[in-house]
């Protein structure tokens, strides 16, 4: 049981704090008509994660990242990506009940984003890499699958129960006042990660 408890307690420790995937997943669940439209985003977040996390374990993950231009490419797409998905959010309907209409997001742009927000954020992937690759290099055999096997687990969970909090924050919110405020709220933490990735990204090329 102890490796699972370790999976568990690990990724939902890394999967927590406020992020661009948790902001996106969670206006998805509060802005659709229906939950099941907001499926398209879930399922393809923790998809994303799933690949990760499996190539974080099997230690591909380090040797793809250890290419200099691929770790620039990575930085200079994620700044940019995190900058036009905070001018998304900013943008975002202010009336619920007019975002549910026009269904803000088809299934193709919700695949799109999810899978934009999980694989191109830099500090995602290499937490994923340095604490779950590098934890479950204390395991071998069955050890280390109920240890992948967790991580995984705890993604999936996650991402479906804030997608329903979304929902459920949603119907609650029926003038779409606190919801115009989320979005704004979300969209200035992106900017910052964005303006954080970028400072970082120039720090360490001088």
């Amino acid at each position: 049981m102890e490796p699972l408890l370790h999976g568990m307690l690990l990724a939902f420790g890394l999967i927590l704090p406020l992020g661009v995937q948790n902001v996106f997943i969670f206006n998805q669940g509060a802005t659709h008509k229906k939950f099941t439209n907001a499926l398209p985003a879930i399922i393809t977040a923790g998809i994303c994660d799933t690949v990760l996390i499996t190539l974080a374990v099997a230690g591909i993950s380090i040797m793809i990242l250890s290419f200099e231009w691929l770790r620039t490419f990575m930085f200079s797409i994620g700044v940019l990506f995190l900058a036009y998905m905070g001018w998304v959010m900013w943008r975002s309907t202010a009336e619920v009940k007019e975002q549910q209409a026009s269904n803000p997001l088809s299934a193709k742009r919700q695949i799109l984003f999810a899978a934009s927000v999980s694989l191109l954020n830099p500090h995602a992937i290499l937490d994923t890499i340095g604490v779950i690759g590098t934890s479950s290099l204390v395991y071998a055999g069955f050890d280390k699958w109920s240890f992948t096997i967790a991580c995984i687990l705890i993604s999936w969970i996650w991402f479906f129960s804030l997608a329903l909090t979304g929902k459920k924050i949603g119907q609650i919110d029926t003038n779409g006042k606190l919801l115009k405020r989320m979005n704004q709220i979300s969209a200035l933490i992106i900017w910052g990660m964005a303006i954080y990735m970028g400072s970082q990204f120039f720090i360490a090329g001088e």
